[in-house]
């Protein structure tokens, strides 16, 4: 399949424009010139707020003007993740695409189609004049994926839909009417450098090769976090060796598994084969371990240069042994949504920072208000044990789903109507802008639903292209049938 021959053809084009757009979150003045370029070039309103958020109008077709109002939301941001051979800089480089198949991918980094492909399909409505369709609104926000800035920043009055069609999830044929509140929990280890005596080896671990992947959609698939991976190994190194350790840093983002992790270590030089040896049988039962969900893992250990300073031994010791017993993974399933996960958490990053501190990123996520505040004060607990300062975000709330939506209605009979089936009606573990919509503006009536995207979060994102033209269909349907104001 070649890019020319996709369809929708808008749907791509605009994709293939935002790809040229660099949008990490919170630097995302480039796209909101472009989408304030887009409105006043088609002569829509365009308005932007304080933060950045910016709302394009477009009137009704002839005919529809009494519809209610639906706004078609995305963000702008994208999870800026790449490999670590790759060179590519998300504050200038252009997103590079290619096509295997069914599915679209990017070189070595993620693709950007969450959201991307929500911002291409908005730009495509609002550029096409031949569609019918109610009043329109097309909410663009900022800073999605690392705070839900510009949800929480949203003023009351600044959209005036009475429906809000949120394009962010990433399974074509289901809607999701609920998701998951979140809160993240960070944990800072303050550290003396102190000097590594003569006649010690040096050498960087490497943990490499795991899938990674979305904190809230792909957390109950077992993967291995590279953090966990690395101080589980270290745990057993400090307990056998008189080991210090120099450098650490793991993962990226607070809503992705990481994936990949290092160390910089130095042990006394008759130790370093011994060492290897261990390593080597580690890295075998790990590998069995993680055989089906991440066949790719690996160890690397390679000797290094001597650092100049390292981390005083009692900070790295209360460091690895905090990141070795902290939990990650899936707390608790929901007893009222069969395979939905109600209570998880997420170790997401391990950085050293300016001034000696060593800081730890993890988020929590629950579909109860009571037990997502517990699993945060499970993991402070853990961390203040082991001496760190730990706070807390301000959160964000779930999104309670209300099976007897109007639009929800009116989606599904779309769907039935158009591919012969019937959509799947869920709530997500993965948290979604809509919650705090809801606390903004009670009244909306909202779903979300999108194409098929994988792997999301890491450079292995793809997105599965004939599901964006089902969407595309369904989307239209959904907006012909809007009903009108009673």
């Amino acid at each position: 399949m070649e890019k020319k021959d996709l369809k929708p053809a808008g749907v791509f084009r605009y994709f293939e424009e935002i790809c040229q757009v660099p949008r990490p979150s919170k630097k995302e003045g480039k796209i909101i010139a472009y989408l304030k370029d887009f409105g006043q070039k088609h002569q829509l309103e365009t308005k932007v707020d304080e933060v950045g958020n910016i709302l394009i109008r477009k009137p009704a077709t002839p005919g529809m003007e009494d519809c209610k109002t639906v706004v078609l939301q995305a963000h702008m941001d994208m999870v800026c993740e790449k490999n670590n051979d790759v060179a590519h800089d998300f504050l200038t480089d252009p997103i590079e695409t290619y096509i295997d198949g069914e599915w679209m991918h990017a070189k070595g980094t993620t693709l950007g189609a969450d959201n991307g492909i929500g911002i291409a399909t908005a730009l495509a409505i609002l550029a096409d004049d031949s569609l019918e369709h109610g009043p329109l609104e097309c909410l663009f926000t900022i800073d999605e994926e690392t705070g839900l800035t510009g949800a929480f920043a949203l003023k009351e009055g600044f959209m005036t839909g009475d429906i809000l069609l949120n394009l962010d999830s990433e399974d074509e044929g289901q809607l999701f009417i609920g998701c998951a509140g979140g809160v993240d929990t960070v944990a800072e280890f303050a550290y003396q450098a102190v000097d590594v005596p003569q006649g010690y080896f040096c050498a960087k671990l490497q943990v490499k090769g795991l899938q990674g992947g979305h904190s809230g959609g792909d957390i109950h698939l077992g993967r291995g976090n590279a953090n966990k991976l690395l101080a589980r190994f270290l745990c057993q190194a400090l307990r056998k060796y008189d080991l210090y350790l120099c450098h650490i840093d793991g993962g990226n983002l607070r809503n992705a598994i990481a994936r990949e992790a290092s160390a910089v270590i130095a042990l006394p030089e008759a130790d370093k084969h011994t060492l290897r040896a261990d390593l080597n049988i580690f890295a075998a039962e790990a590998e069995a371990e993680y055989a089906t969900s991440d066949p790719g893992l690996q160890f690397i250990l390679e000797s290094e240069p001597m650092p100049e300073k390292a981390i005083d031994s009692d900070t790295a010791r209360r460091l690895l042994q905090s990141l070795h017993i902290a939990p990650h993974g899936v707390m608790a399933m929901s007893q009222d949504i069969p395979g939905l996960v109600e209570t998880s958490t997420n170790l997401a990053s391990v950085k050293i920072k300016p001034g000696q501190i060593i800081r730890v990123e993890t988020s929590q996520r629950s579909s109860i208000t009571s037990a997502k505040r517990d699993i945060a004060d499970v993991v402070q607990t853990v961390f203040e044990m082991a001496g760190a300062r730990v706070s807390h975000s301000e959160g964000y709330p779930g999104w309670k789903p209300n099976p007897h939506s109007e639009v929800l209605q009116i989606a599904v009979d779309s769907y039935r109507r158009l591919f012969g089936t019937e959509a799947q009606v869920m709530a997500i573990h993965a948290g979604l802008e809509c919650g705090l919509f809801l606390d903004k503006y009670p009244g909306l009536d909202m779903i979300s639903f999108g194409p098929t995207l994988q792997g999301v979060h890491s450079p292995d994102e793809r997105m599965h292209l004939p599901s964006v033209e089902k969407f595309w269909l369904h989307l239209l349907d959904i907006l012909k049938h809007i009903p009108r104001r009673s």
